[in-house]
């Protein structure tokens, strides 16, 4: 239940915090994994391409959504380690009208301008209209995808990370069975992928919201905390912009990333079914190979927001060198793991039939984990600049990756094909790391001087 971090060993805490963070990113990797694996062994190939050639479009509008409740959570989760309960209430309130209006905006805009977007990402004409109706289906349904990160945000900012982990295991096992169910029962092929994680992802908001209502006393909101006059009243238009200082940002830091992964989803469409598949089976099994670094960064952000908001900033040192330490391990172990077991694990989404997609797909890895040592440290020192409340850093960390991700995409895929693609993620992941790292010391020092006063 309820957690506070500003007590205890930081190292414990953060741990004990990022187990459940890491099962239920796990879980969550399985909403695309079930697709991957159900859809590129019953439909094949192209089908599997379909499902991968759109994934980075919904993985951008997923960022910005994403990214814009984490940024909210920082304001939850500071005024609960400043003991401010009403404005914990007041927090949950705004940031729930500010989501969803952000939410459906996007969705509208996406979903009129579908077609064309498609066209632009170079999908290739025989996987277009899979393609189609399967991200159109996953924008249709963002609204519940949007609750759920939302309910988790901020349960997650008061120091629970239990949870939303419980709904998320139900939720995934939902989606695997009616995966199963759309594509092989009722023969909705690649559109009934998408209907299954969207109805999955609607479950576990209703789970969440249920459970928030029934065991989060704190959260139990008053008519009062929904009253917002954003024109007339100053200190209600205060409260909304202080949000959206951390959460506009942090919407567009993780768009950014989206922008950078579509780039290069559009350069790799124009080499055919085969690299679009090892591709997309190559960054899945990367995302559950980053799945323990990633977990510690979301940890540490809402350690260190408990912590910002007690003024305990000796507290938020401790936590981001001692984890900044567990993800270079993390790292090493996970680069090791995957050079060497890499096209085990790729069988997994398409079997062995496919010998020229799996060899493709383990170049890619090989390449990677050379430089997960440079991701890792990019999760620390990101999420905890945006627990401190400091967006612009990782804002620019994220600008500057999209330039280099989006230059090396383009033009070493120019001299090298396919082979070029393969290093533009992990050149830019360098210049984020380098930025954010250089940026973390500098804001804590001047923490510390603001808090000494």
């Amino acid at each position: 239940m309820i957690k506070d971090l500003t007590r205890g060993e930081p190292l414990k805490l953060i741990v004990l915090f990022s187990i459940p963070l890491l099962i239920g990113n796990i879980f969550q990797q399985l909403y695309n994994i079930a697709d991957i694996v159900i859809v590129g062994r019953t439909l094949g190939v192209e089908a599997l391409a379909a499902v991968g050639a759109t994934a980075p479009l919904f993985f951008l509008i997923m960022f910005a959504v994403v990214g814009m409740n984490n940024g909210f959570a920082v304001i939850t989760g500071q005024r609960f380690g400043a003991k401010d309960y009403d404005g914990v209430r007041r927090s949950a309130t705004v940031s729930t009208i500010l989501s969803t209006a952000f939410t459906l905006f996007f969705s509208i805009l996406f979903a009129v301008f579908m077609k064309p977007i498609l066209f632009m990402m170079n999908v290739p004409s025989e996987i277009l209209h899979d393609a189609y109706w399967y991200i159109q289906i996953c924008t249709f349904g963002l609204v519940l995808v949007n609750l759920y990160n939302l309910l988790a945000s901020v349960v997650r900012a008061l120091g629970d990370s239990k949870t939303p982990l419980y709904f998320l295991i139900l939720a995934s096992v939902l989606n695997v069975f009616l995966a199963l169910l759309f594509i092989l029962k009722f023969g909705w092929g690649v559109s009934g992928a998408a209907v299954a994680v969207v109805l999955s992802q609607g479950f576990s908001a209703l789970l969440c919201l249920i459970f928030v209502k029934l065991k989060f006393p704190i959260l139990h909101t008053k008519k009062s905390d929904w009253v917002f006059d954003f024109i007339h009243n100053k200190e209600d238009r205060e409260f909304a912009k202080e949000h959206l200082r951390v959460g506009i940002p942090a919407a567009v830091q993780f768009s950014v990333l989206g922008i950078g992964i579509l780039i290069i989803q559009s350069v790799c469409n124009s080499f055919g079914a085969n690299v679009i598949a090892a591709f997309t089976a190559a960054l899945r099994v990367e995302q559950i190979a980053t799945l323990p670094m990633i977990s510690f960064g979301i940890a540490l952000a809402s350690f260190v927001a408990q912590n910002f908001g007690a003024k305990e900033v000796g507290r938020i040192k401790e936590g981001v060198i001692k984890s900044s330490l567990i993800n270079i391990g993390l790292s090493l172990l996970m680069a090791f793991v995957m050079r060497f077991w890499g096209p085990e694990i790729i069988e997994i989404f398409i079997g062995k039939a496919n010998p020229d997609v799996i060899k493709i797909a383990h170049e890619y890895l090989w390449i990677s984990t050379l430089f997960y040592f440079f991701l890792g440290q990019i999760f620390i020192f990101r999420n905890a600049l945006q627990g401190m409340g400091r967006p612009l850093i990782p804002l620019t960390s994220s600008c500057a990756e999209l330039m280099v991700r989006a230059y090396a995409a383009v033009f070493l895929a120019v001299e090298f094909g396919y082979f070029g693609i393969f290093y533009a993620g992990p050149i830019a992941w360098v210049t984020a790391a380098v930025i954010v790292t250089i940026g973390y010391f500098i804001n804590i020092r001047r923490i510390e001087r603001k808090f000494a006063k």
